[in-house]
């Protein structure tokens, strides 16, 4: 006999997914082992000859086969059909639960445990995989588990598993009118009762904006269909979490306690608390059943745990964007659209000559006035005046309240009079919206802020550099401001696979002070502090973008390492491919203009919410989908170095650049922008400076030849010069050069990244070489050999074929040295390259047979001729005449004849 069992007091997921498992163990029996919920009870009293049910007491135990356990890893919850997992013959038990963190003390010999949020979902899913179909009867049950459990899918518990099970379900036949029958089939006579003494006795506290409250009932027995009672009492006082006893005797001296819990909190999970005393459930919906106990200490316990999860509501100062941009009355409506559109606002706040607020004016208002022909009117006669304002404290349950009653996009931030910051609506959404997928626990990465395993994280940090990080939040914290790890370091540290090895050599710091009004020094203030902490680092401070870096030079700890500390900033490009003006801003605002969304991720180091990972454009996303994926259109026009470094994080990651991104690098390409800013401004860093960079990053890594590639087939080369392709030509020039490099720099000596874009300067047409040097800004040596090379390599092209002896071709050869004959025997026919190759690997090796002491004891005077004597011993050796050191002896003799 094979048993499927459910727990105690069974509720509709516990049959559904019993039901269902008789399909996938025909045969199979159901035993409900305790009793069922009212509407359970109910359907079953119509229903239960459509189902494969037995009574626990019709059960031979020694005849039991196997036992399949849904709904619970408790075998208290079997009542006393858990003495059957002890039978010695038992072939197999197994579980099927989706309660996930509990202790399961039943001896399982396969679980199927899964986070969803109703067991009969598991069953559905083996049920497709198997292709088994269902009789309608099975069909609404098992349907109505799924409802029941996951509130028709609106409880935080479910999951789009759940849903695509409901959906097979309706396909094989579930009764839409059983299931809105039973699904809330009200509260029984006697549970009207309670709800009414309930109701006046219902104790109540508020913590933080939220409201708890609790109640005991004393009655003579048992009472089916509580989890009803508490949810009814909840939905009635619109509470956000309740906790329902019950407590009824057994005998003159034992009684018991049930306890039910409800939370509709964010962040609190009252399944750890019951855990505790034998209870569980889900976080939000949970039970405990209790013999011979203190009923009011028991539910004081749990009160206490309560509290201490409610979580500090978020207020203004954690929402708003810092500091606000403000116009004066008399700024004109051009003046105030040309200041939106430099900053991407979709409104300004318009203050007095004191600062203090007096209007806001929209983007829509600004539209309207240009439309009219009023731009030169001052926006005073457009703003809005009756403004709502909140203060830094505002929670965000009053924030969105105000939103909502008077329909407002944004509140301006005041504190002591002055405008601190401003909260729009995109701000509330996004974080309700983050706060459902929290409380979801959805397995998808979500978009905005999320709370990460930050052990996990740091263990896989160096510890030194842990340490590091540690010391700054914490200077950070005592000055009141938010500490932010970001860019390129957390999207390393979230790609590392292995613990405790990554040594990060460049990690940048963001400091986000103006919640407290810091000024715009704060980065370098904490720079400043960290280097009295470590005297051994360097500190530079770079005032013009507000920016301070600590540099450690082959320290003993923390080796070469360069720690960027900035103030949170926002960046506005003049032209393109201009360096930007940067000015003081908020932690989303210095995201926003970052290169690519994989950089744009940032990870907050202070308390209380260290640990929050701020992901406002979907990094996460792309880590996961390997994409390269740039935040905004105009990216790209504005600084084509986003063009060179895309190339290289999708070659180093091998990620694709996603093709909206790509059409982007394309357009600003083609668009002709970049030439054209180049002749009208004498100064563009993003073509000069920083591309050199960027291009020093690609050609010193081992997979430069791939990243060039890629830049070619974008057509990005043109950013050095628009004539530059990677053809045929410059492609075997390329690994020439490479050959070159390992068989004559093994110990590099030369900068070979340098030599590289040399190589890729030296295929341009002779009249651009210098010019793009110049304009890379190389090394004078550089520009130098470029500027020479048209002369040296017709000389050598023309006097080499006319050399027939090896000492002739070492005289001409010898004149340049290396870089210069790298570049030239790259250009060169095969016969010449040959010729050059030899000379490197044969004959510039050649060492005269004679030295100074060896003229001197033949007795030849030291002077200027000894220079002359061991050039010629050397040329002989070369052209044969002489072979060993006595002919060459005898070559002095007949040519320089003492």
């Amino acid at each position: 006999m094979d048993l499927i069992l459910c727990h105690t007091t069974a509720d509709f997921d516990a049959l559904g997914a019993a039901v269902g498992l008789t399909r996938l163990l025909p045969g199979s029996k159901i035993v409900l082992t305790g009793g069922s919920h009212p509407p359970v009870r109910d359907f079953l009293a119509l229903h239960r000859d459509e189902y494969s049910l037995i009574e626990r007491r019709s059960v031979n135990p020694e005849k039991i086969r196997s036992l399949t356990v849904v709904d619970t890893q408790q075998r208290d919850r079997l009542g006393k059909a858990a003495e059957w997992l002890d039978l010695p013959h038992l072939g197999e038990i197994i579980v099927y639960d989706h309660h996930l963190g509990q202790e399961s003390d039943i001896p399982a010999t396969r679980s199927h445990i899964s986070s969803v949020g109703a067991a009969t979902t598991l069953i559905v899913e083996q049920l497709q995989q198997q292709e088994i179909s269902l009789t309608s009867a099975e069909a609404t049950v098992m349907a109505l588990g799924i409802h029941v459990d996951t509130g028709s899918l609106t409880f935080e518990q479910s999951t789009p598993r759940d849903a695509l099970a409901l959906a097979w379900l309706m396909q094989q036949g579930a009764s839409l009118s059983v299931i809105s029958t039973y699904r809330d089939p009200g509260l029984s006579l006697q549970l009207q009762q309670l709800l009414t003494e309930a109701l006046e006795n219902l104790e109540y506290l508020c913590l933080h904006g939220y409201t708890v409250a609790w109640v005991t009932l004393k009655t003579d027995s048992f009472v089916p269909g509580l989890s009803s009672l508490a949810s009814e009492l909840v939905e009635l006082t619109e509470i956000d979490a309740i906790l329902l006893a019950n407590e009824y005797p057994l005998s003159e001296n034992d009684s018991r306690l049930t306890i039910i819990g409800r939370s509709q909190i964010p962040k609190t999970n009252l399944n750890l608390l019951f855990q505790l005393l034998g209870g569980g459930g889900h976080s939000q919906a949970v039970s405990l059943n209790l013999r011979g106990v203190d009923s009011q200490a028991i539910l004081k316990q749990l009160l206490d745990g309560v509290k201490a999860q409610i979580p500090h509501p978020l207020t203004a100062r954690d929402l708003m964007s810092s500091p606000v941009r403000t116009i004066l009355p008399e700024t004109t409506i051009a003046e105030a659209q040309r200041i939106l559109l430099r900053y991407g606002h979709s409104g300004l706040s318009v203050v007095d000559a004191q600062g203090q607020l007096v209007g806001i004016i929209s983007r829509r208002d600004l539209d309207i006035a240009l439309h009219h022909g009023f731009s030169h009117a001052p926006v005073k006669g457009y703003m809005t005046t009756n403004l709502k304002t909140i203060t830094p404290d505002t929670t965000l349950p009053q924030i969105e309240s105000l939103m909502v009653t008077y329909d407002i996009g944004r509140l301006p931030v005041l504190e002591n009079g002055q405008l601190v910051g401003l909260v729009t609506r995109t701000d509330v959404l996004r974080e309700l919206h983050q706060q459902r997928d929290e409380d979801g626990g959805g397995e998808e990465v979500q978009r905005g802020k999320s709370n990460i395993n930050l052990p996990q994280l740091q263990n896989k940090l160096a510890p030194q550099l842990w340490q590091l990080l540690t010391i700054a939040s914490q200077e950070a914290e005592k000055r009141g401001w938010h500490l932010y790890l970001v860019g390129g370091a957390v999207r390393d540290l979230l790609l590392a696979e292995t613990a405790g090895s990554l040594m990060i050599k460049d990690i940048d710091l963001v400091v986000d002070g103006f919640h407290k009004s810091a000024d715009v020094g704060a980065g370098v203030e904490l720079a400043k502090a960290l280097q009295q902490l470590y005297p051994a680092a360097r500190l530079e401070i770079h005032g013009a973008f507000q920016t301070a870096a600590l540099l450690w030079h082959k320290d003993p700890e923390l080796d070469s390492l360069w720690v960027d500390i900035a103030t949170a900033r926002t960046e506005f490009y003049p032209y393109p491919a201009a360096n930007p003006e940067v000015e003081a801003s908020s932690i989303r605002q210095d995201l926003y203009r970052r290169d690519f969304t994989i950089n744009a991720i940032a990870l907050r180091l202070t308390s209380p919410r260290s640990g929050e990972l701020l992901d406002f454009f979907g990094g996460l996303l792309d880590l996961q989908a390997k994409q390269i994926r740039v935040l905004y259109a105009n990216s790209f026009i504005e600084d084509p170095t986003r063009i060179y470094r895309g190339v290289r994080f999708a070659v180093r990651f091998g990620f694709e650049i996603e093709p909206q991104t790509e059409e982007f690098i394309r357009y600003a390409i083609n668009s002709g922008v970049y030439d054209r800013t180049s002749q009208e401004n004498s100064r563009t860093p993003a073509l000069q400076t920083r591309l050199k960079t960027e291009l020093k990053h690609i050609l010193e890594a081992p997979y430069w030849k791939s990243a060039l590639q890629l830049l070619d087939n974008l057509g990005a080369l043109q950013c050095i010069h628009p004539t530059l392709k990677l053809d045929g030509s410059l492609l075997r020039q390329l690994r020439l050069l490479e050959r070159c490099l390992r068989r004559f720099d093994a110990e590099q000596t030369l900068i070979h990244w340098q030599m590289r874009l040399e190589a890729l300067i030296a295929h341009l047409a002779p009249e651009y070489r210098v010019k793009v040097a110049k304009n890379l800004q190389l090394q004078e040596d550089s520009i130098l050999r470029l500027k020479n090379l048209v002369q040296s390599f017709s000389q050598v092209i023309e006097c080499l074929p006319t050399l027939q002896r090896p000492s002739q071709i070492v005289q001409l050869l010898r004149q340049y040295d290396l870089p210069i004959l790298i570049l030239i025997a790259l250009q060169s026919p095969r016969s010449l390259r040959h010729q050059i190759w030899e000379y490197l690997t044969v004959w510039a090796n050649v060492q005269p047979l004679l030295n100074g002491n060896d003229l001197k004891k033949l007795g030849y005077k030291p002077g200027p001729l000894y220079r002359q004597i061991l050039d010629d011993v050397v040329a002989a050796t070369l052209d044969g005449v002489i072979k060993d050191k006595t002919e060459a002896e005898e070559f002095l003799a007949q040519h320089y004849p003492k």
